[in-house]
């Protein structure tokens, strides 16, 4: 099997689990990611109340059951069908009420007719139904049992950790989300990619950085993994990325930081820039996610946000029909391609300074053709053109963009240069 395919299996075996900001739903889907990592992810129980900033977690919620039926006991909407027809963090009810206070707890899209709306309520006890527009309007008036079967009290908020130490204890932050129900692209898609990211830093031997990697349920985790870490990662990471939306395979998107000028900014541009030329870019301005708290003042930490389609652009976001359909084997492993050579790149990059003064003699050290052609010609214009750039003063991704050659193209120009003693590596400026 190979990677997309396995990676939408996971999927697959992922998308009936209920999960929520908090609850059972989120232990059995970091239980199931972490037994594809070898058991290397810490899991963190933060209780209920605790303080995270300006920010409480709250009580956790917990759902078995729920249903409405109508006065012949027929099932019109039931939780087990799909778990998006329950709004999050419902109260319990159990009650035999009218169609009109019925609708007042009711939910749908009137310009989606047949998509189910996620809804949620985290913050202010109530209780809801969601169902497609098609199906409210088929009510009739009668009375309905209303059933929802769960619990909302003092519990945790549970949060999945992995670092994988390398050379250097400067870090690569990963960060995505484990609190959406059953919508594959916001936000399965995500946990996929960044669990297959991670099994490809376990496999590797070594590697520059510290790979930081965590499944938090949106906003109120990304706060308390701050509130809790946030002298370490303000000291240590040099790039991060927020995976998110990254299963279908329309166009890549890029939501940049706060002011568009960290390493994370320019690695992830180069890369899509060179692999993907069609992706959209974003301003900070059009945040939405964690970026939100990663990039607020005080903060500052320098990561962006990687996607297919991003979040909020596009009609099946946050309903029903962001379901297994909408994401795809190749969705999944474009995303992972992307991501892995945004790290790569930053594994490579470093600043460089040649040793000679004057242009150095490149023949003598079989730098040089002995037969010139065009495709030797273009060689030897691509070593002259890093030369040209390498003084100390830009990284390589810097000297790519100068000369508008990829990374990938500069590296073995890197190798000959360091074994011919004419170039060496300097801290950056």
């Amino acid at each position: 099997m190979n990677l997309g395919d396995e990676m939408y299996q996971w999927a697959v075996d992922l998308f009936p689990i209920n999960r929520s900001l908090t609850g059972n739903g989120v232990r059995r889907t970091l239980a199931y990611l972490n037994e594809l990592l070898a058991d290397q992810m810490v899991y963190h129980e933060v209780p209920s109340g605790t303080q995270a900033f300006d920010w409480v977690v709250p009580k956790e919620w917990n759902i078995r059951d729920a249903w409405v039926k109508d006065a012949s006991g027929h099932k019109i909407v039931d939780f087990k069908e799909s778990n998006l027809h329950v709004v999050g963090y419902s109260v319990p009810i159990d009650k035999v009420i009218s169609l009109e206070e019925l609708q007042q707890h009711l939910f749908s899209l009137p310009d989606q007719p047949d998509a189910i709306p996620y809804i949620t309520s985290y913050y202010k006890e109530r209780w809801g139904f969601c169902l497609t527009e098609r199906q409210r309007s088929s009510l009739k008036q009668s009375d309905y049992h209303v059933f929802i079967d769960s619990t909302l009290e003092d519990g945790a908020l549970t949060y999945g950790e992995l670092i994988i130490p390398g050379r250097s204890t400067e870090e690569i932050f990963i960060s995505t989300n484990i609190c959406h129900p059953s919508m594959a692209n916001n936000e399965l898609s995500g946990p996929v990619v960044t669990t297959a990211l991670a099994r490809y830093f376990l496999s590797l031997p070594e590697h520059r950085y510290t790979y930081r990697i965590i499944y938090i349920p949106e906003t109120i985790g990304s706060l308390v993994y701050l509130s809790r870490n946030l002298e370490i990662l303000k000291r240590n990471v040099k790039a991060g990325f927020v995976v998110t939306c990254v299963g279908d395979e329309r166009a890549f998107s890029l939501l940049h930081s706060r002011y568009g000028n960290t390493l994370a900014d320019k690695v992830a541009k180069h890369v899509l820039t060179n692999c993907c030329p069609d992706y959209k870019a974003y301003s900070y301005l059009e945040r939405g996610s964690d970026e939100r708290q990663y990039g607020f003042p005080g903060v500052d930490l320098p990561m962006v946000s990687i996607m297919r389609s991003k979040y909020g652009a596009y009609p099946e976001y946050h309903t029903s029909l962001d379901n297994l359909d909408f994401i795809s084997p190749d969705g999944l492993e474009g995303a992972f391609n992307v991501l892995r050579a945004s790290c790569d790149i930053l594994e490579s990059n470093k600043y460089y300074r040649i040793k000679s003064i004057g242009e150095p003699q490149l023949g003598k050290r079989e730098l040089y053709p002995t037969v010139s052609t065009k495709q030797t010609k273009a060689r030897v214009r691509d070593m002259m053109n890093f030369i040209a750039y390498a003084d100390g003063s830009n990284d390589l991704v810097d000297i790519s963009n100068i000369v508008g050659r990829p990374v990938s193209a500069l590296l073995p120009i890197v190798e000959r240069l360091l074994a011919a003693n004419l170039l060496e590596e300097v801290s950056g400026v």
